[in-house]
């Protein structure tokens, strides 16, 4: 079977409980990595899904449509977890429960499971039953304040920083060491509960490491790496487009001032107090060039120097084309699974999947013939 085929994680099954942002990622990078995912899609589609054809957080997965709140949906769900080594959702705390297809159901089934679920508070707390989305989590964990300009509001880092970093990638994470542990001797399943609070706090570990020792302010825009310091951000060039410059090194900063030109004139950079003084003086002199001109002077540098590419233009980069960093599958330009294995290398082998259409080919593969069947069908 194609979607067991490829990947250190061939044979391993996965059911995923449709839903939005974090959950649908993390059983996505399960799926290049060679899982057997299997996501169960409910008739009336995700409350912000786009356009099937184009959802490339599907590709690589199957589809099968399962109405939870129908009498028998509840039971079908449980019949593929029965084959499953885990499962995956992402609804508000109890919610599964209610549905039946909860933890305690589910294990009482398959006593191996790993049950993975995905939320933005967790499953406890004071806000865990509330709403929320990237922006919220990563605001009350300390992390968006450090992200922008100082007297400006804080930059949204998109939904990565929150959703895939603290949530998606944590719960692989998480499901992985508990599917590990189930197959130890004596190991069984169990709850992983991936919340993006606890993961986007986490991944700050290293700044309140700084924070502590006196090494980092407690401000945005004012430290080594959020934009404070002049040597390492980003600069305009003459046509409007922008470089990346994070010589942070001595020996790499003494090759970046050099090649910019400014060695002779540039204030010390240990002085804190000059650093606008040398920002200035560096803004200046990346506005005399395009983008494309200074790219030709730093190439093939170590000035750790880099053109601010924009989504369309990355993929056709020399570096990242040589690499294959991105691919074409189906039409679609695409990231590449990441990350690399030596002798089981992923692919993307499959779009997205298409809403219910891989029913029958499930049943058969994982022995499930309740999935196709009606209420109906059922009770002849």
């Amino acid at each position: 079977m194609a979607t067991t085929e490829h990947g250190p994680l061939a044979g391993v099954r996965v059911v995923e409980l449709a839903g939005i942002g974090p959950g649908p990622f993390a059983a996505m990078l399960l799926a290049d990595l060679g899982a057997d995912v299997v996501r169960v899609d409910r008739p009336d589609g995700p409350g912000l899904g786009i356009d099937p054809a184009y959802d490339l957080t599907n590709r690589n997965k199957r589809s099968v449509l399962i109405n939870l709140k129908a009498e028998d949906g509840a039971a079908k769900v449980l019949d593929l977890v029965e084959r499953a080594d885990i499962l995956i959702e992402g609804y508000r705390p109890g919610v599964a429960e209610r549905l039946g297809v909860g933890p305690a159901a589910a294990l009482a089934r398959n006593p191996q499971l790993v049950y993975g679920r995905m939320t933005g508070w967790g499953q406890d707390g004071p806000l865990a039953e509330r709403a929320g989305h990237d922006i919220a989590y990563i605001a009350l964990t300390g992390t968006l304040s450090m992200i922008g300009k100082p007297g400006e509001p804080p930059t949204v880092p998109a939904n990565l920083v929150g959703d895939y970093a603290g949530g998606s990638l944590y719960l692989v994470v998480g499901v992985l060491a508990a599917l590990q542990y189930a197959r130890t001797p004596g190991g069984r399943g169990q709850v992983v509960d991936a919340a993006i609070v606890d993961g986007a706090a986490h991944l700050a570990t290293m700044i309140h490491g700084m924070l502590a020792a006196g090494g980092w302010q407690d401000r945005r825009g004012s430290n080594l790496l959020d934009g404070g310091c002049p040597f390492y951000g980003s600069y305009e060039t003459a046509d409007g487009q922008y470089m990346a410059v994070g010589p942070l090194e001595q020996r790499f900063y003494d090759e970046f001032s050099k090649l910019l030109g400014i060695e002779d004139e540039a204030p010390d950079r240990a002085d804190i107090a000059r650093w606008q003084e040398l920002r200035t003086l560096v803004a200046d002199r990346f506005r005399t060039r395009t983008r494309a001109e200074w790219t030709e002077v730093f190439e093939g540098t170590d000035a750790c120097v880099a053109p601010v590419l924009s989504l369309r233009e990355a993929p056709r980069h020399p570096h990242i084309a040589a690499r294959s960093t991105f691919v074409e599958h189906g039409g679609l330009t695409q990231p590449a699974p990441a990350p690399r294995f030596s002798a089981t290398p992923a692919s993307v082998r499959s779009g997205p999947a298409r809403p219910g259409t891989d029913t029958e080919a499930v049943a058969a593969d994982w022995d499930v013939p309740s999935i196709t069947r009606t209420r109906k069908d059922t009770t002849d």
